[in-house]
């Protein structure tokens, strides 16, 4: 299946670092193509191409790389682009200062962003993965995780297959309102990761589980 990355942020990059080297012939998409493709040379990405935003579009499955604020007007934007896709959704409505929540509790953004594309399988996956992460997957030899979540059991398996092969311990989540737990978690590992002095580089590990599952 075809593979997208949308946005050149750190985020975006870092994505970008990690998934070229899982997945062949990935798309980048980007509103200014030719800052993609700048990066794309400076880091000697390869099987990596340089396209715009709707270009992206036309990829079986699609990472974007959002502000929060951002995300539902480009849904509402490219809504009939994204009929049938798998969306892989990696936000979390933080406010600007990162001290809290634009959602209410009982929901996430996972769930709105599936809320506003019914006919798009949206999948929750790297909400806990900041940036500085995909510099250095591997923490003292150990790889962080990776939860995985949908209301598509399908399209959950199809994102869990395609990520094996990143340096990421990949785990299925269960179902979208998790991520009312897994965004607030992100929240709270920033907050401690700034107390102890090694923000941005922080993640999460789930201990007790086999290495192989």
């Amino acid at each position: 299946m075809s593979m997208s990355v949308i946005g050149t942020g750190r985020m975006g990059k870092g994505l970008v670092k990690i998934l070229s080297q899982a997945v062949p012939n990935l798309m980048w998409g980007s509103r200014a193509p030719d800052r993609a493709r700048m990066y794309i040379q400076e880091n000697d990405f390869h099987g990596v191409e340089a396209v715009d935003t709707e270009t992206a579009l036309d990829a079986d499955i699609i990472v974007h790389a959002l502000w929060f604020r951002d995300l539902i007007p480009w849904a509402h934007q490219y809504e009939e682009h994204l009929k049938g896709k798998i969306l892989i959704d990696i936000v979390n409505p933080f406010t600007d200062d990162f001290h809290d929540f634009i959602l209410d509790w009982g929901t996430s953004a996972a769930e709105e962003l599936q809320k506003k594309l019914p006919d798009t399988r949206v999948v929750g996956a790297f909400k806990n993965t900041f940036f500085k992460v995909f510099d250095q997957p591997l923490h003292q030899g150990v790889p962080s995780d990776v939860y995985v979540t949908s209301d598509d059991e399908e399209a959950k398996s199809t994102v869990i297959e395609l990520l094996q092969g990143i340096p990421f311990r990949v785990m299925d989540a269960g179902l979208l309102q998790n991520n009312r737990t897994i965004e607030r978690m992100t929240l709270f590992e920033r907050e401690l990761a700034v107390r102890y002095g090694h923000y941005p580089y922080v993640s999460f590990r789930l201990f007790g589980q086999d290495e192989e599952a």
